[in-house]
């Protein structure tokens, strides 16, 4: 009998799909393939169905997969996946993303020379038209294949375990791309030293290195306690006042919704200028996106009228996507890193969301930057193993300590653990919770303060009395 194929690349699934003209189903997929979990074969497919190598047919248990250039039945809606980048492809001459034809003419119009392009004012209406769990920027299809894409080993974990899992390597993405949409010319190994090291990199503008660090400690905000992560007024106005740190000529305007008009620079979109307005739609804005339940439309609703409200003097994009982390941070979802987004094709997107109140382009960004930072961070899911189980009963308990040890500057010796043993720990746990807490004392360091709810000199501090004894 010969062995049953095992699907090491995404090639052997398309390959044998094609086989059948009609298409294959997941039970027959699953078949084929028994060698591997359902879910890993679900990621594939959703990773395939973006890429356009194959198509999803009806739904439900009638749902099947079929090689484009196959007889096949029209897709349910207009809108059809996009293709992303394979990790290590060449990109076009000019980087940009895969684009939907609705794309294509939104890039087309905010490309003209700006004489050519009507001015315009912000529209209530475009705004009003949306309804929270009605209204849907992200057809349902698309959101059904990110869901699959974005799934992480801590699904069933308290909000934020995976992020927190992953931090050290999330700092260091999403502080140099998001940087980087913003003209910021630091190197990703740059970054990496930055953030881990604390060494500026050589020779580049001091308020370069200030913004990485802002993005630094706006993501450890939000990570650092999952109630932070949260969409409330207070929040994404925190985040602002993390990023802005020393980068605003007016200082007062850190952390505050603007006072006066703002431009755009390159844009014939001119915002709302009245600040009781702008300070009335921000409210409305997040509470609007506190309501929608899915939390990719969430992400996206934000991504869209943040910056396009422009509720703050500057730094308005920035803070659009960090708080489009918030929905994928308290769902355990694959986080939005930014890895790889073309500088342009992001300010193209953003321009047509400003002046002509159209999301396609910027949709098409958004699904484009996901399904990298899924291929991103799909490596650092395989690797993470399953969680342990003494360490999720016990994992507040287990910090509480790590905490008390620290700040007392004690030794990371099995005699301090003990007597530190909180009562909640059952008898016969016990040694294996001594075993764990001198696990992570002996792997601590300032980077993960944050995790802890510490700060990086008390860690340093600490472990400087630990060498010295």
């Amino acid at each position: 009998m010969p062995t049953p194929p095992l699907a090491q690349t995404p090639d052997d699934v398309v390959r044998q799909i094609a086989q059948s003209p009609l298409g294959l189903g997941m039970d027959a997929l699953c078949a084929a393939f028994p060698a591997v979990p359902r879910r890993t074969l679900q990621r594939r497919l959703a990773a395939l169905v973006l890429a356009q190598r194959v198509v999803l047919q009806g739904k439900g248990r009638g749902a099947r997969y079929v090689v484009p250039g196959a007889k096949t039945e029209p897709m349910p809606s207009s809108f059809a996946p996009l293709p992303v980048h394979e990790p290590g492809a060449d990109y076009p001459t000019e980087a940009y993303v895969p684009t939907s034809p609705e794309g294509e003419a939104i890039k087309t119009y905010v490309r003209q020379s700006r004489h050519l392009r009507k001015p315009v004012g912000y529209q209530l209406a475009f705004l009003e038209a949306y309804q929270p769990n009605v209204t849907a920027y992200l057809p349902a299809e698309l959101r059904a294949q990110l869901h699959v894409l974005g799934q992480s080993p801590a699904a069933q974990t308290p909000a934020g375990t995976f992020a927190r899992d992953i931090l050290n390597r999330l700092l260091i993405d999403l502080s140099w791309a998001s940087s980087r949409l913003e003209g910021n010319t630091y190197s990703r190994l740059d970054t990496e030293r930055l953030i881990a090291q604390g060494q500026a990199a050589e020779g580049k503008d001091a308020l370069e290195t200030q913004m990485i660090l802002n993005h630094k400690d706006a993501i450890e905000f939000l990570v650092g306690d999952p109630e932070r992560a949260s969409l409330t007024p207070d929040t994404v106005i925190a985040l602002h006042a993390f990023l802005s740190n020393g980068l605003m000529a007016d200082p007062m305007a850190e952390g505050r919704l603007r006072q006066r008009a703002v431009g755009i620079g390159g844009s014939v979109y001119l915002p709302l200028a009245l600040p009781q307005s702008v300070q009335e739609l921000f409210g409305i804005v997040v509470e609007m996106a506190a309501e929608i339940e899915d939390p990719f439309e969430q992400a996206f609703f934000l991504m869209v009228h943040l910056p396009y409200l422009q509720p703050f003097e500057d730094v308005n994009k920035r803070v659009s996507r960090l708080a489009a982390n918030i929905p994928f941070i308290r769902h355990n979802l694959c986080p939005l890193s930014f890895i790889d987004v073309p500088q342009q094709a992001y300010v193209d997107a953003l321009l047509g969301v400003y002046e002509l109140n159209q999301v396609e382009l910027l949709r098409d960004v958004f699904v484009s930057a996901y399904a990298r930072s899924c291929q991103q961070y799909v490596a650092v899911q395989q690797n993470m193993g399953k969680p342990d189980a003494l360490r999720l009963r016990y994992r507040r308990a287990l910090g509480d300590v790590v905490v008390g040890i620290v700040r007392a500057m004690e030794p990371a010796a099995e005699t301090a653990v003990r007597a530190r043993m909180p009562t909640e720990v059952a008898e016969e746990d016990r040694a294996g919770f001594a075993a764990l807490v001198l696990v992570e004392l002996k792997a601590l360091h300032a980077g993960k303060a944050v995790r802890y709810g510490l700060r990086p000199l008390e860690v340093d501090g600490w472990l400087q009395r630990s060498r010295e004894s």
